[in-house]
Protein backbone atom coordinates (compact mmCIF):
# COMPACT_ATOMS: atom_id res chain seq x y z
CA UNK A 1 0.00 0.00 0.00
CA UNK A 2 1.50 3.61 -0.73
CA UNK A 3 1.70 6.00 2.30
CA UNK A 4 2.46 9.56 2.98
CA UNK A 5 4.65 10.97 5.22
CA UNK A 6 3.10 14.03 7.68
CA UNK A 7 3.50 16.36 10.31
CA UNK A 8 1.72 16.11 13.75
CA UNK A 9 1.96 18.05 16.14
CA UNK A 10 2.71 15.97 19.40
CA UNK A 11 -0.88 16.47 20.90
CA UNK A 12 -2.29 15.23 18.08
CA UNK A 13 0.16 12.25 18.03
CA UNK A 14 -0.38 11.38 21.11
CA UNK A 15 -4.24 11.81 20.68
CA UNK A 16 -3.84 9.40 17.79
CA UNK A 17 -2.11 7.05 19.62
CA UNK A 18 -4.70 6.80 22.65
CA UNK A 19 -7.16 5.53 20.42
CA UNK A 20 -5.38 2.26 18.98
CA UNK A 21 -6.83 -1.25 19.78
CA UNK A 22 -3.67 -2.72 20.86
CA UNK A 23 0.02 -2.28 19.20
CA UNK A 24 -0.41 -3.79 16.42
CA UNK A 25 -3.37 -1.15 15.15
CA UNK A 26 -1.78 1.33 12.97
CA UNK A 27 -2.20 4.71 13.30
CA UNK A 28 -3.55 4.57 9.71
CA UNK A 29 -6.27 2.08 10.95
CA UNK A 30 -6.94 4.98 13.59
CA UNK A 31 -7.57 7.57 11.52
CA UNK A 32 -9.79 5.62 8.96
CA UNK A 33 -12.25 4.36 11.97
CA UNK A 34 -12.44 8.34 12.91
CA UNK A 35 -16.10 9.50 12.09
CA UNK A 36 -15.98 13.06 10.49
CA UNK A 37 -18.36 15.82 10.73
CA UNK A 38 -19.77 15.94 7.17
CA UNK A 39 -22.49 18.26 8.15
CA UNK A 40 -20.23 21.76 7.36
CA UNK A 41 -21.83 24.97 6.45
CA UNK A 42 -20.29 27.87 4.74
CA UNK A 43 -20.20 31.78 6.27
CA UNK A 44 -22.48 31.93 3.61
CA UNK A 45 -25.13 30.04 4.68
CA UNK A 46 -24.69 30.78 8.44
CA UNK A 47 -25.35 34.14 7.73
CA UNK A 48 -28.49 33.24 5.98
CA UNK A 49 -29.71 31.02 8.69
CA UNK A 50 -28.93 34.30 10.94
CA UNK A 51 -30.69 36.31 9.15
CA UNK A 52 -33.84 34.08 8.45
CA UNK A 53 -34.28 34.23 12.83
CA UNK A 54 -36.77 36.24 14.29
CA UNK A 55 -35.00 39.11 16.36
CA UNK A 56 -33.93 38.17 19.55
CA UNK A 57 -35.07 41.49 21.24
CA UNK A 58 -37.62 43.87 19.81
CA UNK A 59 -37.21 47.53 18.72
CA UNK A 60 -38.90 48.56 22.47
CA UNK A 61 -36.66 45.79 24.45
CA UNK A 62 -33.54 47.51 22.64
CA UNK A 63 -34.81 51.02 23.84
CA UNK A 64 -35.48 50.33 27.05
CA UNK A 65 -31.80 48.56 27.17
CA UNK A 66 -30.38 51.41 25.77
CA UNK A 67 -32.28 53.91 27.92
CA UNK A 68 -31.17 52.03 30.75
CA UNK A 69 -27.47 52.44 30.10
CA UNK A 70 -27.76 55.93 29.57
CA UNK A 71 -28.81 56.23 32.84
CA UNK A 72 -26.43 54.04 33.79
CA UNK A 73 -23.73 56.48 31.98
CA UNK A 74 -23.06 53.53 29.82
CA UNK A 75 -24.38 55.04 26.74
CA UNK A 76 -23.17 54.49 23.36
CA UNK A 77 -20.14 56.00 22.09
CA UNK A 78 -20.85 57.79 19.09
Amino acid sequence: MASKTISLSIEAYERLKQHRRGPEDSLSRVVMRAKWDEDTITAAELLESWEQRPALYSIEELERIEAAKVAAGHGMCR
